[in-house]
C-alpha cells in the first residue's frame, strides 16, 4: 500500500494522477506526450514532454537521443523511472529515487550521475523545490560551525571549510543514495498498481525507446512542428499513438513488443 502521507518528499501516488495526465486501459496504461520543433519554455529546445511536465520550469525537452552510456533516453527516464514509479518529475529527491529504478534496469552506475548533481547544483547550494538545510541529513548540518541563519551557498562552504571538498562529495553522494534507496518498495507498489510487472522494467524502457526513436526521426525529418501523443504501456506491448497527425505521413500508430 502506498504510504500517501509521502507525498511532500517526492512521492507520489499514482492513482491520485487526474485522468488527463494518466488513464487505465484494457490495453495498458495511457500517458500523453507532446512534442514541439521548438519550446517556447526558456530553453528552446527541440523534443518531448510528458504532458504532466509541460509546465515545469526544470523540466527541458528531450529526443531519441541515449548520450551512450544508457540504451533509453531521458523521456523514457521522466516515464518509467519517475512518473509510473510514483514519484515527482523533478526535484533533488525525486531524482535520487528515480535514479536507483533507472541503475536496476539499465545496470548504469548512478553514483557517476549522483556525483554530477552534487557538482554541478549543491557545491552552489542549490536544491529544487527545497532549502539545502532541509535536503541535508540533520547529522551532516551538525558539522558545520554556523552562527544564526546562512543561505545555501554559505552552508555548502561551511561544510566544505569541515570536512574537506572530497570527502564532503562523498558525504553527499552517500545521502543520495540512501535517499534513493527509500523509494524502492514504493516504486515497487507503484508499477504494480499500474499492472506493470518491476521485473519487466528494462523490457518495456526498450520497447519504449524503440517506438520513440522511430517517431522522433519521422517528426525531425517532416520538420513537423507540434505534436500531441500518448504512450500505451503494458507489460507485453508499449505503443505511442499519435493525435493529431492531419497532413503529416505519420502513421495513427508506432508499436514494439516487449520482449
Amino acid at each position: 500500500m502506498i504510504n500517501t502521507m509521502q507525498t511532500s518528499l517526492g512521492f507520489r501516488d499514482v492513482h491520485a494522477y487526474p485522468s488527463t495526465h494518466l488513464r487505465l486501459t484494457l490495453e495498458g496504461v495511457r500517458v500523453p506526450v507532446s512534442y514541439r520543433k521548438t519550446w517556447n519554455d526558456g530553453f528552446g529546445a527541440r523534443g518531448w514532454k510528458l504532458d504532466i511536465a509541460s509546465t515545469d520550469p526544470v523540466i527541458i525537452a528531450s529526443t531519441r537521443e541515449t548520450g551512450g552510456r544508457i540504451p533509453t533516453s531521458v523521456l523514457i527516464h521522466d516515464l518509467l523511472d519517475h512518473f509510473l514509479s510514483g514519484f515527482d518529475i523533478s526535484g533533488h529527491r525525486a531524482e535520487a529515487m528515480a535514479l536507483i529504478q533507472l541503475g536496476k534496469r539499465t545496470g548504469s552506475d548512478i553514483r557517476r550521475d549522483y556525483l554530477q548533481m552534487v557538482r554541478e547544483d549543491l557545491h552552489y547550494g542549490r536544491v529544487n523545490h527545497e532549502s539545502l538545510a532541509s535536503f541535508l541529513p540533520p547529522a551532516l548540518i551538525a558539522n558545520a560551525r554556523m552562527d544564526g541563519h546562512i543561505d545555501g551557498r554559505e552552508l555548502i562552504q561551511a561544510l566544505q571549510s569541515e570536512m574537506g571538498v572530497e570527502a564532503l562529495e562523498e558525504r553527499l553522494v552517500q545521502h543520495f543514495m540512501h535517499l534513493g534507496e527509500r523509494g524502492e518498495a514504493h516504486a515497487q507498489d507503484s508499477l504494480r498498481l499500474l499492472g506493470l510487472k518491476p521485473s519487466r522494467c528494462r523490457e518495456i524502457g526498450l520497447a519504449l525507446q524503440r517506438v520513440l526513436a522511430e517517431v522522433d526521426q519521422r517528426v525531425e525529418n517532416e520538420g513537423i512542428e507540434r505534436l500531441n501523443a500518448t504512450f500505451i504501456i503494458s507489460n507485453e506491448q508499449c505503443a505511442l499513438e499519435i493525435i493529431n497527425a492531419a497532413g503529416s505521413g505519420l502513421r495513427k500508430r508506432y508499436s514494439s513488443g516487449v520482449g
